[in-house]
């Protein structure tokens, strides 16, 4: 029979809509494949701790939090994580019930957490007991309306625009009668009959199954996590309305679509599942509390990611010498990835003088740039921003007008040919006419002749040029960004990075996320012409930056799946710095060399360096690089901290220098952007490897691109987000070692601290340990660690030979 429900028992509608709200929040957004950047996919989840976020997710869709107990374990005794890590951690800890001693902690490491799965559904009960897959049904219909509802041109029929996704649905779901060829009577008719609004459905959906306000945020983060992708999708969309200063509310409609699948199967079959769902509702009902198990496994994540901080810390306490040559015959700056460090290190190698820097890679400049004959503006900066400025890809003198509209047409043309292609009235006409045509290229691909796309397009330029003043801001911003602010070398090379590959559908996800999951030669190349620019070094002068007449800027591109570097000399013709520009390349193709060998080590299958480039043009390697797999740590200090040690591309590396930044506001700048996005990817990359069947886009190898949006596996099903398994393991092992972000600061731990006073959000990270922060010394050592509540505890020299010294505690 079914509930009922009194009018006074009735949640009010309010508390439906904030609670609808709040879950809504808790689902991190998912870029689109074109444009794919990191996510950290516990966004909604930071202002909680580790082991609260792991009750949270355990209820909404039954995954871990941290790796499984047995994995800790096993390094625990290889050594990697001492009693000394174990111990620092449990002290850092609340209290663990019925754990008064490190064997008892040691000893439940032995010992497998239990396993919840995720509290139960109507369609769950539902399934159990008709014997229908009915959560499998819901996805896979769902699924079905959603590919074609957030279709970005794939579609060879697209579906109807201009209804928002609640009414689509209703639409499509009204006439749809697979759901009643499964067994869902009269679903098409209940649809017809619902409310005209998603808020008004929500609502009287929660009536109808008779939730309470207790329950309702946690059921309605199960049902939005159940949808997959398809609810990230929709957070994407409000994330992107809302850095507009708009609205969305495709989440709230998802919400009502699947609650209205919800109640259908409630209606159908109540007699059977009453006192379960029941249950189910109480158990939604109950606060949020770590159990036992939470605790443990939230020390133990610690303790690992203490024992990297450890290997970190002896690393930078290694004493080196540092040359000061005098001018440098060149210098360098890269985007901060993980990646530019192999490549940084080894350029350094090739000799010693070269200077080599890092910051963001958009180079403070965000613009929505159009490429080369295209009327697509592509936002080329970090996703947490808005583009300021607008800039195209072609000449706008006269000398080149003529040949750039002769490369336009031909662009244009190979274009339309595409879409002719895929067009619906031409598609398989095509196949059955040109297909044999197609053998060569087939053969030549599949045996890994094929190309990468190749770099480089005629240089950019900024459209409708913003005023002198604002020019000079962002060149003087840039500057001030990575200390180069003064003793600058003859040649100063701008790096943007960006990746070669073939058949990928997550290719953009190998780009620089700092550009929006772009290549960053379009952002390196117009911040070159900007500094290149007389008036805008006249402006520079007059606050206090002194560029020699003889300095040259250039734009380049470091290929990071090829470690080679794209020089766009051609950008700025100067005959007096041919040989300067002659001898980097020489220089850049040296440490390529290096730096593809010393990544051939970890990439399964390669034997030489050289494999690298076959990699990037095979259209079946499913692992061409490894990205950002390994990031452990943001150092924010000059080069001089870290030059020479071998960081094993696993740390991102911002020049700065404290001394010159008065009044901190470029460390404010960079603890609140740069690291802020690095702390996405670090924890994407987190979630890809302990929960990777909710935060991770599952097996490459059965990937299909659905909607031009994201993947499905198989034919069909949710659309998955994250990284895929290939991304973070090697077949055998975890190629990511899932730890949260250590960031080091080399200056004063009271700027830090004012700065997080004034920036809570920021805060939350470190005093959650979404991240944790130092502050090095005078030698750049680890000397203090961010304790939370505005409080740093001294790493003791005590502590430190403890820690170095792997000394067992009694």
């Amino acid at each position: 029979m079914l509930m009922s429900v009194c009018p006074d028992q009735s949640t009010a509608a309010a508390s439906v809509h904030d609670a609808a709200q709040r879950a809504a929040r808790l689902i991190p957004p998912l870029w689109p494949l074109a444009t794919s950047v990191a996510v950290n996919p516990y966004l909604g989840h930071v202002d909680e701790t580790l082991a609260m976020t792991s009750v949270r997710l355990r209820r909404a869709a039954g995954v871990r939090s941290t790796m499984p107990r047995r994995w800790y374990a096993e390094r625990m005794r290889a050594g990697e994580i001492s009693d000394a890590d174990l111990a620092a951690a449990w002290k850092a800890a609340p209290t663990i019930p019925a754990i008064e001693t490190l064997a008892q902690l040691k000893a439940s490491a032995s010992m497998d957490s239990r396993t919840l799965g995720a509290h139960p559904t109507v369609a769950a009960l539902a399934s159990a007991a008709s014997g229908s897959d009915w959560p499998g049904i819901v996805a896979a219909r769902i699924s079905h309306w959603a590919a074609g509802y957030f279709d970005q041109g794939q579609a060879l029929w697209s579906a109807p625009r201009g209804r928002n996704a609640y009414e689509a649905w209703r639409a499509f779901a009204s006439l749809d009668l697979t759901p009643e060829i499964a067994g869902l009577k009269g679903f098409a008719s209940q649809v017809s009959r619902l409310p005209e609004t998603a808020e008004k459905a929500i609502a009287a959906g929660v009536a109808d199954l008779g939730l309470g306000d207790a329950a309702l945020e946690s059921y309605f983060h199960r049902l939005l996590a159940s949808l997959g992708g398809w609810s990230q999708m929709a957070r994407y969309r409000q994330w992107q309305a809302e850095l507009a200063g708009g609205s969305d509310r495709t989440v709230t409609d998802l919400l009502a679509i699947r609650l209205a699948w919800e109640v259908a199967l409630w209606r159908q079959h109540a007699a059977a599942i009453e006192p379960d769902w029941h249950a189910a509702i109480s158990a939604y009902a109950e606060p949020l509390a770590p159990t036992r198990d939470d605790l443990i496994d939230a020390v133990l994540q610690e303790a690992f990611e203490r024992a990297g901080q450890r290997q970190l810390a002896v690393e930078l306490s290694r004493d080196i010498a540092v040359s000061s040559p005098g001018r440098a015959p060149l210098q360098m700056a890269f985007c901060i990835d993980v990646r530019s460090e192999v490549f940084r290190r080894a350029l350094e190698r090739v000799d010693p003088r070269i200077q080599t820097l890092g910051m963001a890679g958009f180079f403070g400049i965000g613009v929505a740039h159009r490429r080369f004959a295209s009327d697509v503006a592509e936002a080329r900066l970090p996703a947490l921003l808005h583009p300021q400025w607008r800039s195209c890809a072609g000449a706008a003198d006269d000398h080149t007008a003529q040949r750039d509209r002769d490369r336009r047409i031909d662009h244009r043309a190979t274009r339309a040919w595409g879409r002719f292609k895929l067009a619906a009235i031409s598609s398989f006409a095509f196949v059955e006419a040109t297909g044999p045509l197609y053998i060569g290229k087939l053969l030549r691909d599949g045996l890994g002749f094929g190309h990468a796309r190749k770099p480089g397009e005629p240089m950019p330029r900024i459209e409708s040029a913003p005023d002198l003043e604002a020019r000079v801001a962002a060149a003087a911003g840039a500057l001030r960004a990575m200390s180069l602010t003064r003793n600058f070398a003859r040649l100063v090379v701008l790096a943007g990075h960006g990746a070669e590959v073939v058949n990928n559908p997550h290719g953009s996800g190998l780009d620089c996320g700092a550009c929006g999951g772009h290549a960053g030669d379009v952002n390196a190349r117009l911040m070159a012409g900007l500094l290149n620019d007389p008036d805008v070094r006249a402006g520079l002068a007059s606050r206090g930056i002194a560029i020699p007449a003889d300095t040259l800027f250039v734009g380049a591109l470091h290929v990071s799946t090829t470690d080679t570097v794209v020089l766009y000399d051609t950008d700025h013709p100067s005959s007096a710095h041919a040989a300067d520009l002659a001898q980097a390349n020489c220089w850049m193709a040296a440490a390529g060399r290096f730096a593809r060998s010393e990544r051939m080590l970890r990439l399964p299958g390669a034997a030489r360096g050289e494999d690298v480039f076959r990699r990037a043009s095979d259209w079946s390697e499913v692992r061409p690089e490894w990205a950002l797999a390994g990031c452990q740590s943001f150092i924010v200090a000059p080069r001089r901290r870290t030059a020479t040690r071998d960081l094993g591309g696993r740390a991102f590396l911002q020049e700065y220098e404290w001394q010159q930044d008065e009044g901190f506001g470029v460390l404010e700048m960079i603890l609140t952007a740069p690291v802020v996005v690095a702390s996405w990817i670090s924890l994407q990359y987190y979630g890809s490897s302990v929960a990777p069947t909710l935060f991770g886009a599952g097996n490459k190898l059965l990937h299909n691109v659905t909607g031009g949006i994201g993947v499905v596996e198989g034919n069909g099903g949710l659309l998955r987000a994250g990284l895929p398994w290939q991304s973070v393991h090697d077949g055998e092992r975890l190629m990511h070692q899932p730890r949260r972000l250590s960031v080091l600061v080399d200056a004063p731990r009271e700027a830090i601290s004012a700065i997080l006073e004034r920036h809570g959000n920021l805060r939350s990270l470190f005093e959650h340990r979404w991240m944790h922060l130092f502050a090095l010394d005078e030698r750049g050592r680890m000397a203090w660690r961010y304790a939370g509540d505005r409080c740093w505890q001294s790493m003791s020299d005590a502590e430190a030979r403890l820690a170095t010294a792997d000394v067992a505690l009694a």
